[in-house]
């Protein structure tokens, strides 16, 4: 396994997979995007997109982006590679940006030449943020359409409100247009009542499965689905309210973990396994998942 893995050395012994360290000195690495040529692009969150090629760090930063808002958990955070990047050499990357007193989120969309981006179009643009709880992770899902993560910038009334941006999971098409499909018309908006949300996963059935910060614990696992209400911020966890919401198939309780990229293990040991980065937790937690998928069996913590 690749990536930017840190396992204390008392677990090293039960996880079965090698660990390989593929670049250091690094200055916030936040997500991670590998080309079908081999390369590996990367973002730091002061505001970088970097590369990995023929197993060396590029010493100098394919991107830089400006303006950008880094302040607190602001900064540069996820990105995507184009289906058809070898073709069209399109990279995605979500940032903040200040205007003024206003703080806010956008996607752009950069063409790769020669390990060079150079700023081709700004996808969706004006999603209303801040300085924490900003989610921003982003992934292609396997239907071809833009995955959006949007944090309810420390504003709990944003969630509730299908009209705002913020405490979302938005779904775009690649060129910023709205999908058909989508569950309110004309909308970017997929699912809300999101605090902030974090990891992205598809499992092998294509369902879509995202990791969220609790408020005091309460981290959640939940599994996503067009035009859901996840609740916040009126429940978290197991609690209950009046109108229509999705319970998390997994909560961390009285626990903080801080859960960020999330990954399903597709070869080895832990196939089928989900892969949960926290945060808070400073550990790589493992979840096995019941066969319909819609519980936690059981769990592996790296202490």
């Amino acid at each position: 396994m690749r990536g930017f893995i840190y396992l204390r050395k008392n677990f090293l012994r039960q996880f079965p997979y090698r660990i390989e360290v593929i670049a250091e000195n690094l200055s916030v690495p936040w997500a991670i995007a590998e080309s079908d040529d081999g390369r590996i692009f990367f973002t730091e969150r002061g505001g970088t997109i970097r590369v990995i090629e023929n197993g060396r760090l590029n010493p100098q930063p394919v991107a830089i982006i400006s303006p950008i808002f880094t302040e607190a958990e602001a900064g540069l955070f996820g990105i995507a590679l184009d289906p058809n990047f070898s073709e069209n050499g399109y990279v995605y990357a979500m940032h903040t940006y200040s205007v003024g007193n206003n703080i806010y989120a956008r996607i752009i969309r950069f063409v790769d030449r020669n390990n060079s981006l150079s700023l081709d179009n700004i996808i969706i643009d004006r999603i209303p943020s801040g300085r924490i709880h900003l989610g921003g992770r982003i992934k292609i899902g396997p239907d071809g359409k833009l995955y959006i993560p949007a944090g309810d910038a420390n504003n709990y009334s944003f969630a509730q409100d299908p009209s705002i941006l913020a405490g979302k999971i938005l779904r775009l098409n690649l060129d910023g247009t709205i999908p058909e499909d989508n569950p309110f018309p004309n909308s970017p908006v997929y699912s809300l009542g999101h605090r902030n949300p974090q990891g992205l996963a598809w499992n092998s059935e294509n369902v879509l499965y995202a990791s969220e910060h609790g408020e005091s614990g309460h981290d959640e696992i939940n599994i996503i689905k067009a035009g859901k209400n996840y609740g916040w911020p009126l429940v978290q966890g197991d609690e209950t309210t009046t109108i229509p919401i999705e319970k998390p198939i997994f909560h961390s309780g009285t626990q903080t973990f801080a859960p960020s990229g999330i990954t399903f293990v597709n070869q080895g040991p832990w196939q089928g396994r989900l892969l949960v980065a926290t945060l808070r937790g400073q550990q790589l937690l493992s979840l096995a998942l019941s066969e319909d998928g819609t519980m936690v069996e059981n769990r592996i913590m790296a202490a």
